[in-house]
């Protein structure tokens, strides 16, 4: 997408500091006749941002609306219980595939195209999930296949866009990308609950969403940003440059922090709901409520968590994070009923939450400083494999612990690894520039006003 486009909002002109000369942006704005204002980047900025933000939401809502209806998914195409857990491990696997594949593409095609088309194939792999039948268990084999690989190329590639949008913005604004990412998530959960409770075929319940959303993301796209223009990015790949300099040593702490958290995240996601019923002794209908209460307390820790490293720097973000979800886990470990387990989860979703948007800004922005534009890509992208990762190991280790030990002990397991990432915290820092405070307000380009929103 040409900066020309949008040029006409209101903005302040600046002389461009560091911030604004690292950013993805720079040679596009600076480099030849002709370059647009200020004003005009500030608004192709603010249309980037949130057209990236649907993508977040129309992701977040599609995911929820699969794994919420898997029980309906196996009954419909009468997949076998010794079998399900096949189809539920392909489909990180594939994601993983994905994300591996996305690093090479990227090196010559814009991470806007990628996310572009890769969330109408996710949606449409969804609809394709539920309409199919008994016996067709070779056709949602295929349907979940296409969903993982396509997941892999959206998530990195929705990603990528995410940590070059916050380098140009120069302050954070990652967290509040994965809030609209969880926004969506309760909203799909919330349609797939009204899909199960009006007995609505899958079809049924996917289709409204998927003819919504696909041509809303498609309009959407044309307003994506992409840090690096594509002549750049096609002789890069050509001489080699810097995406292929991305050391694993430079990631080896983060993909542990990614793990980690997603180890977490799955545990809450697969066992509240049993936990909270055989081991607390709640309700059935109670058991049911966990899960939305870390839910929303996710999306309300990333709606503010932003303010949090603008102000306080990213490292005691993650470690405050770390801390509250260690302490979620010992709460649900030790609760003596439901409703102080209910609290555990609480804090769960209060902590977690700002793990994961601040490790991809991390990744990316090491990266960057350290091999340009296209290492940032390849970092976010292989970073994003140890999300399916953690999401593979999370639940078979707690359901292992439980049955050979105790559920209760099994919780303190994701504690532990938590509590690991404060070794790790130092990995968070920004440097030579940190957000926050008098760091960004003399040094970067006014990206408009009310920016915190969409």
């Amino acid at each position: 997408m040409g900066l020309c486009r949008g040029a006409g909002g209101a903005g302040r002109r600046r002389t461009p500091g560091r911030a604004e000369r690292n950013s993805p942006l720079a040679g596009s704005t600076h480099g030849y006749p002709g370059a647009p204002t200020l004003a005009a980047m500030t608004d192709v900025l603010r249309r980037g941002r949130a057209s990236l933000a649907f993508a977040f939401f129309a992701q977040g809502a599609a995911f929820a609306l699969l794994v919420t209806r898997i029980p309906a998914v196996q009954d419909r195409y009468g997949v076998s219980d010794a079998l399900l857990p096949v189809f539920l491990a392909a489909v990180p696997i594939l994601a993983g595939v994905g994300s591996v594949a996305t690093e090479r593409l990227v090196k010559r095609v814009r991470p806007s195209r990628v996310l572009r088309w890769s969330q109408p194939v996710v949606l449409l792999a969804l609809l394709g999930a539920g309409a199919g039948g008994a016996g067709q268990v070779a056709a949602l084999a295929v349907a979940l296949g296409v969903f993982g690989l396509a997941v892999g190329a959206l998530d990195a590639s929705m990603n990528m866009l995410g940590v070059s949008l916050q380098r140009s913005y120069g302050r954070s604004i990652m967290l509040g990308f994965h809030a609209v990412y969880s926004l969506g998530g309760i909203v799909g959960a919330s349609l797939a609950w009204a899909g199960a409770h009006w007995h609505l075929a899958l079809w049924v319940s996917y289709l409204p969403v998927v003819a919504v959303l696909l041509p809303a993301a498609l309009v959407a796209s044309r307003w994506y940003v992409d840090g690096e223009p594509a002549p750049k990015r096609e002789a890069r790949a050509d001489g080699g440059g810097a995406g292929g300099g991305v050391g694993f040593k430079l990631l080896l702490p983060l993909c542990l922090v990614m793990t980690f958290a997603y180890i977490g995240d799955s545990t809450v996601s697969n066992w509240s709901a049993k936990y909270l019923k055989d081991v607390l002794g709640g309700s059935e209908q109670l058991a049911t409520v966990p899960y939305n209460v870390y839910m929303v307390t996710t999306l309300a820790g990333r709606a503010v968590g932003d303010l949090g490293v603008r102000r306080f720097g990213a490292v005691a973000v993650v470690r405050l994070g770390a801390l509250v979800a260690a302490g979620g886990f010992a709460v649900v470990a030790l609760a003596s009923g439901p409703w102080v387990g209910m609290l555990g989860f609480t804090l769960l979703g209060l902590g977690l939450c700002v793990l994961v948007p601040q490790t991809f800004a991390a990744a990316g922005r090491h990266a960057f400083e350290q091999h340009g534009p296209g290492a940032s890509d390849a970092a976010i992208a292989r970073l994003n494999i140890f999300n399916y990762v953690g999401f593979l190991i999370g639940s078979p280790l707690v359901g292992a612990l439980g049955d050979a030990w105790s559920y209760r002990g099994a919780m303190l397991v994701p504690m532990v690894l938590v509590l690991v990432t404060l070794g790790y915290a130092r990995s968070f820092a920004a440097q030579p520039d940190r957000y926050g405070g008098g760091h960004e307000r003399p040094r970067t380009a006014d990206v408009g006003r009310g920016s915190n929103g969409l």
